[in-house]
């Protein structure tokens, strides 16, 4: 069904290059193209095309274990470069464990395509790889929330946050998840405006287009059950500041109230005492750190407010039923075994 869209040339065209990394997301992969897809069917004609890409052509297994087979390689889309295959956007698709995915021609031709003026940009946590190849030193992104503190102690030279997504000049980051719906809506309010946005939403079935800076996460109101204002005050103070944890006082003077009462709130509110909950998540924070970096246990230690790496082993042992050292040993039998089942 082809729709009239004023102001709009129906010229405007864009081919882009889905890469994907081995443990990509389906999700945010399936959405892009599909929002994509529907913006073409509501044109009329093929606005946007696109093809899949892979280090070495060969077919790639989601996280899911569905695998997909590519229309190119590396070496392949660096000869398209100079050609009239030349692509408008590079797009970068992940998921669980990329921290492990190196390659240094990937890097060399993600460097590569930025130079050339093409637009780069990333999927759930493919802000990774980009980071990885120096493309994001002094930007803005958007990471996937569950990723974003191992990101941040990794990259400390970028400006990540915990936004659906972000384009900071030519470098499009979204967080994953629907986000990426957000983010293409985002492409093609650019080229042909908000007619085309809105059939595309009635067709995707979704009642609104969210913006970049909305929040991943739940509120802490849904998200926990909790429905006391000072108590979630309190607990947004202790997660933001986890390597140099507030003491009791400091968080009771915040809420107006007193120790005792803070307590009292706690015990009624999350069934323990707010020393424990904090405890709890800093060491949730260390969980994620583990098994999303390679940072040695005692700078984890130290980054999520522990004076030693002793107490941080005793704590973290008491609350996991193993010790740091063994979930970054489960974390690598992990890997190498969805190696094994590629």
């Amino acid at each position: 069904m082809e729709i009239s869209l004023v102001n709009k040339p129906l010229t405007a065209k864009r081919s882009l290059v889905f890469f994907l990394v081995p443990n990509f997301s389906l999700l945010p992969f399936s959405a892009a193209i599909e929002t994509l897809r529907i913006a073409n069917r509501m044109l009329g004609y093929d606005a946007y095309s696109w093809r899949l890409a892979s280090t070495d052509g060969a077919q790639v297994v989601s996280s899911s274990g569905i695998a997909l087979e590519v229309n190119s390689s590396v070496a392949d889309e660096r000869k398209h470069l100079g050609g009239e295959s030349r692509p408008s956007m590079v797009l970068v698709c992940s998921g669980v464990f990329v921290e492990d995915f190196q390659n240094k021609s990937v890097n060399a031709w993600l460097r590569e395509v930025y130079n050339r003026g093409v637009a780069v940009g990333s999927l759930c946590t493919g802000a990774h790889v980009l980071a990885s190849a120096g493309l994001l030193t002094g930007k803005r992104c958007a990471i996937h929330w569950e990723n974003l503190p191992g990101f941040a102690e990794a990259f400390p030279q970028v400006d990540v946050f915990a936004d659906l997504y972000e384009i900071d000049s030519n470098i499009y980051t979204c967080a994953g998840g629907t986000a990426s719906l957000d983010m293409m809506l985002n492409l093609i309010d650019q080229d042909f405006g908000e007619n085309l946005v809105n059939r595309v939403c009635e067709q995707a079935l979704t009642d609104r287009v969210r913006g970049p800076h909305d929040r991943q996460r739940l509120p802490l109101r849904a998200r926990l059950g909790v429905q006391n204002a000072k108590v979630l005050s309190i607990i947004e103070l202790m997660e933001g500041n986890l390597a140099e944890p507030l003491s009791l006082l400091e968080l009771a003077d915040s809420a107006g109230l007193s120790r005792r009462q803070i307590e009292r709130l706690f015990r009624q509110e999350m069934g323990r005492s707010p020393a424990r909950y904090y405890l709890e998540i800093r060491l949730d924070r260390a969980r994620h750190l583990l098994v999303q970096s390679a940072m040695p246990v005692v700078e984890v230690a130290v980054a999520c407010g522990f004076v030693s790496a002793s107490h941080f082993s005793k704590c973290y042992r008491e609350l996991y039923n193993r010790s740091p050292q063994q979930e970054r040993a489960d974390r690598k039998v992990t890997l190498a075994q969805t190696a094994r089942s590629a």
